[in-house]
């Protein structure tokens, strides 16, 4: 039974909304006021601020206030427990998949002695 990874869930649950994709994909381009995330969405504030909380809490992005904005910076680092996973899920499935692609193989080279 796989171990359950509270992190990794709620990683995945954040990234699993497009408009928290969309809002990482404008903090690519660098720290912005949470106003200016919200204005391509068409969503009020309100909405914006609870898919911040979840990508913060994911760890996705760093919040913090100055004056009377709030700026929020993408954190590149909160991607690396998915990519992880990713990567030896990944390993795994094709360990696996050579192992079968081998057994196939011998199984043709058995029939065709036969």
């Amino acid at each position: 039974m796989t171990k359950y990874e509270p992190d990794l869930s709620r990683l995945f649950h954040a990234l699993s909304d497009p408009t928290r994709r969309a809002i990482l994909a404008q903090l690519t381009a660098g720290p912005q006021p949470m106003a200016k995330l919200a204005a391509p969405s068409g969503f009020a504030l309100p909405t914006i601020q609870r898919h911040l909380a979840v990508l913060e809490e994911a760890g996705l992005i760093t919040t913090q206030k100055l004056g009377r904005q709030r700026i929020c910076t993408a954190n590149a680092d909160g991607l690396d427990l998915a990519s992880h996973w990713i990567s030896d899920t990944r390993r795994k499935m094709e360990a696996q998949t050579d192992r079968l692609a081998h057994y196939l193989d011998q199984l043709i080279r058995k029939s065709d002695d036969l």
